[in-house]
C-alpha cells in the first residue's frame, strides 16, 4: 500500500535528521528514548492534578471526600480518598522520575449515577509529547459516562467512546504538526462489576487469594496477534533497538499517532468480572512501574500497606529505585469486603461492591 510504502521510506531516512517537518513529527513519537532533550515544564503540577468530576452527567450525585493531594518541587504527587461506608479506598502517586518532562496523565471520578455507585481510575502514558494523554484526562471519562449505553451495556460504550475520543483528539490536531500518542488503561466500577480496558503498555491487575492477576495484556508489536494484524493492514514491524511499528513506536495500539494511524489503532481490549471476597486490590500503573517491577512483585508491594495512597507511593520508590528511566504513576484501590456484609443481610444493598 501507498502509506506503508511511506513509512518505509521515513524511516530509512530517519537517520539522516531531514528538516521535512512532517518526518519530524515521526521521529518525535519514537517512544521513551531516553536520550531526547526535553525543557521541563514548570506548568506539571496543576495539570497533572487530580481530577474528580460530580457533575459530568445531570443525574450523578455527590462526591464523598477525599484526602488533600501533596506535591513538592520534584515533580511528585500522591493523594487518596476514602468512602464514607468503609467499603472502598484509593491511592494514587505520580512522579516525573529521571526524565526532564512529566508525560503521564491520571484521571479518577467517583459519582452515583441514577442510584449506581461508580468509579473510574486512569492511566495515560503520552508518548512524543503529552498533549495526547492530557486530551484523555480531560476527556475520556467524561465521554463515556455519557454514552446512552454505560449503565445498560458498559463494554460497548467503552469500546465506542475510546474510538470516538480518538477520533475526536486527531480532529483536534488536524491543523498541528504535532503527532503524539498515549496510552489508556482504565478500571471502570459499576455497582460490584469491574471493567478493564486497555490500549497500548500501561497495565492494570489484581491481587486475588494473594495472587496477581494481570486484566491487561500490553500491545506490543512483536505480539503474535498484533504483529498479523498490523501486516495485515499493510504495515510492517521492524526491530529499532525493540520491536516497532514502522520502525518508529514501540506499540502496536495507541491513541493518537496520527501517521501511523492505519496500523495503530485505539481499539481496547476489555476484561471484565464481578467483584468477590477474594479481590483484594486492583493496581492501573504507567510502563514506568512494569519496566522493572514484575506483576508478583507489585501486588506483594502493595499488599504490606494498609492505606492505598502508601501503597501507591511505595510502587513509584520502588520503582525509581530500581531503575525506571521512565515518569511513574499509579493507582491503588482496596476493597474492603467486611464493610460490605452487615450484620443484617437482609438490608444489605443489592448493588453494594
Amino acid at each position: 500500500m501507498v502509506y506503508s510504502s511511506c513509512i518505509r521510506s521515513l524511516v530509512v531516512e530517519v537517520g539522516t535528521f531531514t528538516n521535512k517537518v512532517q518526518l519530524h513529527s515521526i521521529v518525535r513519537s519514537l517512544h521513551k528514548v531516553p536520550s531526547i532533550t526535553y525543557s521541563w515544564n514548570r506548568g506539571f503540577k496543576t495539570s497533572i492534578g487530580m481530577m474528580v468530576d460530580t457533575g459530568a452527567m445531570s443525574r450523578a450525585g455527590p462526591i464523598v471526600d477525599m484526602l488533600p493531594e501533596k506535591d513538592d518541587d520534584g515533580g511528585f504527587a500522591s493523594g487518596g480518598w476514602k468512602s464514607e461506608d468503609g467499603r472502598l479506598s484509593y491511592g494514587y502517586s505520580s512522579f516525573r522520575g529521571k526524565r526532564v518532562t512529566m508525560e503521564d496523565f491520571y484521571d479518577i471520578k467517583i459519582s452515583n449515577i441514577d442510584g449506581r455507585s461508580v468509579c473510574l481510575f486512569g492511566i495515560f502514558d503520552g508518548h512524543g509529547g503529552s498533549r495526547a494523554a492530557e486530551y484523555l484526562k480531560e476527556h475520556l471519562f467524561d465521554n463515556l459516562m455519557k454514552h446512552p449505553a454505560f449503565l445498560t451495556d458498559t463494554k460497548l460504550a467503552i469500546s465506542e467512546t475510546y474510538r470516538q475520543t480518538d477520533a475526536d483528539f486527531l480532529d483536534s490536531e488536524r491543523d498541528t504538526f504535532r503527532d503524539d500518542g498515549s496510552t489508556a488503561s482504565t478500571a471502570v466500577l459499576v455497582d460490584n462489576h469491574l471493567y478493564v480496558a486497555n490500549v497500548g503498555d500501561s497495565r492494570t491487575i489484581i491481587s486475588k487469594a494473594g495472587k496477581a492477576i494481570a486484566l491487561s495484556e500490553d500491545h506490543k508489536p512483536n505480539r503474535s496477534d498484533e504483529r498479523k494484524r498490523i501486516e495485515n493492514a499493510g504495515g510492517v514491524v521492524m526491530w529499532a533497538g525493540t520491536w516497532r511499528v514502522g520502525g518508529v513506536l514501540a506499540m502496536s495500539r495507541a491513541f493518537g499517532n496520527r501517521m501511523l494511524k492505519q496500523f495503530v489503532v485505539a481499539e481496547p481490549e476489555i476484561q471484565d468480572q464481578v467483584i468477590d471476597e477474594e479481590l483484594e486490590l486492583l493496581l492501573l500503573a504507567s510502563d514506568g512501574l512494569w519496566d522493572v517491577v514484575p506483576n508478583d512483585d507489585a501486588a506483594s508491594l502493595a499488599r504490606t500497606e494498609d492505606e492505598p495512597e502508601a501503597a501507591a507511593r511505595k510502587l513509584t520508590e520502588a520503582a525509581f529505585a530500581r531503575g525506571s528511566a521512565d515518569n511513574i504513576t499509579c493507582i491503588v484501590v482496596h476493597f474492603h469486603h467486611e464493610k460490605a456484609n452487615p450484620a443484617n443481610p437482609d438490608q444489605a444493598s443489592p448493588g453494594s461492591s
